[in-house]
């Protein structure tokens, strides 16, 4: 499938999202950082062009394994010097074991229902589980025109995403898994709310 111009240049991705994000953009990555221990070793789903790995997980010695359906992206981990793999998380395998297994502003790729994935997570995870998602999004706006380019745009490689997730939704999704919630927040200026689940 034809993937949208700001998922084939790292560099276009990182311009745009700081430009919806604005003063709050480094703040939704050192909110996910700061769960990430010292030393741990990190599987980084839908991992995008290496931003949280190069300005907040690198010089804290973590063992960074990225996965992307977006080859460009890998690329650029790996040149960064990562490890990543191109990988289609809408396969079903099982995914590689870590201490931390994390999700940033990906799970709507797996709407309608985005439990396989979490339950894949959870059962990679050796000591936590860290997803960060939308919940204010331009996909869901109001305004019609800003709705239609939210859409459109937002094409990582396997077909566009009319759906975003709402905060109400969200929670809905995570409620099946309220024993294993250890965390709940609003970050990034609410556009965003992080969980941190145990396995």
């Amino acid at each position: 499938m034809s993937t949208s111009l700001i998922y084939r240049n790292g560099m276009v991705y990182g311009v745009l999202m700081r430009a919806l994000y604005g003063r709050h953009y480094p703040d939704r990555f050192r909110a996910v950082a700061a769960e990430i221990p010292h030393g741990a070793s990190v599987l980084d789903l839908c991992c995008g062009p290496s931003t949280l790995y190069t300005r907040y997980l690198r010089d804290r010695e973590v063992d960074y394994h990225g996965l992307d359906l977006n080859e460009r992206f890998v690329a650029d981990v790996r040149k960064a010097g990562g490890r990543a793999d191109v990988w289609n998380l809408g396969d079903g395998a099982a995914l590689p074991a870590a201490d931390v297994v994390l999700m940033h502003a990906s799970l709507y790729h797996f709407l309608p229902d985005a439990s396989p994935v979490l339950d894949r997570m959870l059962a990679a995870a050796r000591d936590r589980v860290v997803l960060a998602e939308p919940v204010r999004n331009m996909a869901s706006s109001d305004n019609k025109v800003l709705a239609a380019l939210g859409k459109r745009y937002t094409d990582a490689g396997d077909g566009a995403q009319a759906h975003r997730y709402t905060e109400e939704t969200l929670d809905a999704l995570l409620a099946r898994y309220a024993d294993r919630v250890v965390k709940e927040t609003l970050i990034a200026g609410g556009r965003e709310k992080l969980y941190v689940l145990e396995p």
